[in-house]
């Protein structure tokens, strides 16, 4: 067993050597800490599990700035141990995890470490980037919707392991709605970056657990398969309540938003603001010509926030930051009635121009009988149905591959 005593040092003390930058810190009121679990551990946390297998090994690491052991980066970790980082690859948002969405960013450098890009042009490492490693570690936080892209990422990290013969290990971290299972299933043929497999919104697994599904499933292409390895977290299972720590993405401010952020994100393929440009991203939504609603307010530009929808109106909306944080968890974390009723209270004049036109309301949903339903005037329990079934069946399949108890 290898001594963690420096590694617990350097968390106490937050030391962050690969850059001096503040990380934002989860915003929520510290009296819903009551609704959480303060014993569970992400992998990355029992290095003793893992060092002996990586160090030697010449490393690569898919990170972002929630890969920490405590206040201290897992690059800083590795480092002060003696492992050889030979390269670190970011999701979206970047490896600091401030860009914008959707915002190219550029590679970048640390002493002696190069940063690549894989949100972009090159979301898959070539063979001349793998051929440099050993090993390649997977250590990002997930929200736990389909659509949040960074298992995308890892999904196409595994496939080019799995072409280069370069293993994987993914240090696993609790899904934060990992007790949840809902929403519509990704069709096929609207595959994606925010729908790469087959999977509803709301998919309930931890990063492990869908990596063991995608080899199981065969889901890469060319019928290739990862060779994968996994720490798990301790104290984890999936009836537990894990509030992240660390702002997973610059418009995820707190465990509100992500429990929110399945069913609000859904108005990213509408001309509604979510919040956006706001200190309430993905808790609240509305419109400058929405004549209903109890709530204004007035998207500005501003960090993590480039171009947000409807910059310098007043928006009348609905807020939903109120909404008890306990009863959030008890909800099955999808609910299409926001946007269904939001839809439904828009003049008629407003609705030919409520959807966008690039069909990327479809590819959020994974499913275009969706918005047609909805322009016809379905009830949510008639949309809900065009699910269920599928569902169901992914319900099942889920349980071959948990790693936690539910």
């Amino acid at each position: 067993m290898v001594n963690t005593g420096g590694i617990i040092f350097m968390c106490l003390l937050g030391i962050v050597l690969y850059n001096n930058y503040t990380v934002a810190q989860i915003s929520d009121n510290a009296e819903n800490d009551k609704f959480f679990h303060a014993d569970i551990r992400p992998a990355a946390d029992q290095t003793y599990k893992y060092l002996s297998f990586i160090k030697g090994k010449r490393l690569g690491l898919v990170v972002n700035q929630t890969s920490v052991i405590g206040k201290t980066h897992l690059v800083d970790s590795l480092l002060s141990l003696g492992c050889n980082i030979r390269k670190i690859f970011a999701p979206e948002h970047g490896f600091r995890g401030t860009a914008d969405r959707g915002e190219h960013i550029e590679d970048d450098s640390l002493p002696g470490i190069s940063i690549v890009s894989l949100f972009g042009k090159n979301m898959k490492p070539d063979s001349a980037l793998m051929s440099e490693l050993d090993l390649v570690i997977f250590d990002i936080q997930d929200v736990g919707a389909r659509f949040y892209t960074f298992n995308s990422t890892m999904s196409y990290m595994m496939e080019s392991c799995a072409r280069n013969k370069v293993p994987l290990l993914i240090l696993d971290r609790p899904n934060p709605l990992g007790h949840a299972v809902s929403g519509p299933i990704v069709k096929k043929e609207l595959k994606s970056f925010v729908g790469l497999h087959p999977i509803p919104i709301v998919h309930g697994l931890s990063t492990a657990e869908y990596a063991q599904m995608i080899n199981g499933e065969n889901w890469l292409p060319d019928s290739l398969h990862c060779e994968l390895y996994f720490v798990e977290c301790s104290n984890y299972s999936h009836r537990k309540f894990y509030k992240l720590p660390i702002k997973p993405s610059p418009n995820l401010p707190n465990m509100h938003s992500i429990y929110l952020y399945p069913s609000l994100c859904l108005f990213e393929g509408t001309n509604v603001s979510m919040g956006r440009g706001t200190n309430k991203q993905f808790q609240v939504y509305g419109h400058p010509n929405f004549k209903n609603g109890n709530y204004t307010f007035i998207p500005n530009v501003g960090p993590g926030d480039k171009m947000p929808v409807h910059n310098g109106d007043t928006c009348k909306g609905f807020d939903l930051s109120w909404l008890p944080i306990d009863l959030l968890q008890r909800e099955n974390c999808f609910k299409i009635e926001y946007l269904l009723e939001f839809y439904n209270l828009t003049a008629e004049e407003e609705k030919t121009k409520f959807f966008d036109k690039n069909n990327f309301f479809n590819k959020l949903i994974g499913n275009a009988e969706i918005k047609e339903m909805i322009i016809e005037g379905k009830s949510a329990i008639e949309i809900q149905n065009c699910w269920l079934s599928d569902l169901e069946s992914f319900k099942k399949l889920r349980k071959k591959y948990l790693l936690y108890p539910e």
